[in-house]
């Protein structure tokens, strides 16, 4: 056993019928580490989640949760704590009600306190007494959380925590998954959202058919994007592309008129940032003004991309509204 490490996965395989969910995967996950999982659809990342959990079992390969072999039974890990595909919830009680009967359910003698304590930190105690049938969806996601975190977990496995999370509830579950860190303890989650992965997360593992393409810091995996686009928006559009096309590294793929830019001028250039830095060093220099620079896609985002062969639809099931269905299969809601 190797306790250093929160999780240990060597060789990790899972199947479903002929489908290959997790293949031979290999995982390392450090204590006091944000981890996230990233990649697209059928990737594996809600399959490796419900092994974590002790939803399902490994077909081969093995793994180890806080220094823990998990076995071929079902069983949820000591010290781990957490929901997939959602929380489950009982619609009918309230949001303290709810926590109340996580805690009778683990066996644990109730303690009001701790109850109020976990409303808090989340952010729902203005609501404690209203029925979970009338909350949103983010309200649920944060109502999850403290459910989970009433058992004082080493580590926490989260599916999606921002779904449907309003900007303060973002930031509400941002700082206790931050502070839950801090203190020693373990967070693993999915996500699709880019911005939470850059803000959160020490480390990410992407995945791919159930196969691991990158794992290590956000800003590494960042660099592997290779060439970004570029949107610059000038008031001397003529001049800026004069100095685009005379700096090396940047390609122009855009103009104001494919941009449909009516009151302003601007385009569209590619390139590594290191180029992109000498283009910006040379419209200043050229005394352009520079109203607005930004990628047209994040850098991450350019990165899981890139390294995918996903694009922007199939890898963004949010954006169209559609459910992850080899991802949503294999394991449902628990918080344990």
């Amino acid at each position: 056993m190797n306790r250093s490490t929160a999780v240990r996965a060597r060789g990790l395989t899972k199947k479903f019928g002929d489908v290959v969910a997790l293949d031979a995967l290999d995982l390392d996950v450090e204590p006091g580490q944000i981890h996230g999982l990233v990649g697209p659809n059928g990737a594996g990342k809600t399959t490796l989640l419900g092994l974590l959990l002790g939803l399902a079992v490994a077909d081969s390969g093995s793994l180890e949760v806080l220094g823990t072999p998990v076995g071929p039974v079902l069983s949820t890990p000591d010290g781990v704590a957490g929901f997939v595909d959602g929380p489950g919830l009982y619609p009918s009680l309230t949001a303290r009600q709810n926590l109340s009967s996580v805690v009778s359910l683990r066996g644990q003698r109730h303690r009001g306190d701790d109850v109020d304590e976990a409303l808090v930190r989340v952010g729902l105690d203005d609501v404690a007494d209203d029925a979970v049938r009338g909350f949103s969806l983010g309200m649920r996601q944060r109502l999850g959380l403290a459910a989970a975190l009433l058992s004082e977990p080493r580590l926490l496995i989260l599916d999606e925590p921002a779904n449907g999370l309003d900007p303060a509830g973002k930031r509400q579950v941002h700082r206790v998954l931050t502070d839950f860190a801090e203190a020693g303890a373990t967070v693993i989650l999915s996500s699709h959202r880019m911005d939470d992965l850059a803000a959160l997360c020490t480390d990410v593992t992407l995945l791919s058919t159930g196969r691991m393409v990158f794992s290590g810091a956000p800003q590494k995996l960042a660099v592997e994007g290779g060439l970004l686009d570029y949107r610059i928006l000038t008031p001397d559009g003529d001049g800026a592309r004069r100095v685009a096309e005379a700096t090396p590294g940047v390609r122009i793929v855009h103009t104001r008129d494919t941009l449909g830019l009516a009151d302003t001028s601007g385009l569209v250039v590619r390139g590594h940032e290191s180029a992109v830095d000498a283009l910006v060093v040379g419209l200043v220099g050229a005394g352009i003004a520079i109203r607005e620079l930004a990628p047209t896609i994040p850098p991450l985002e350019a990165a899981f991309l890139a390294l995918t062969g996903a694009d922007t639809q199939s890898y963004f099931p949010e954006r169209l509204g559609q459910p992850d269905p080899l991802e949503a299969a294999p394991v449902k809601e628990l918080v344990r």
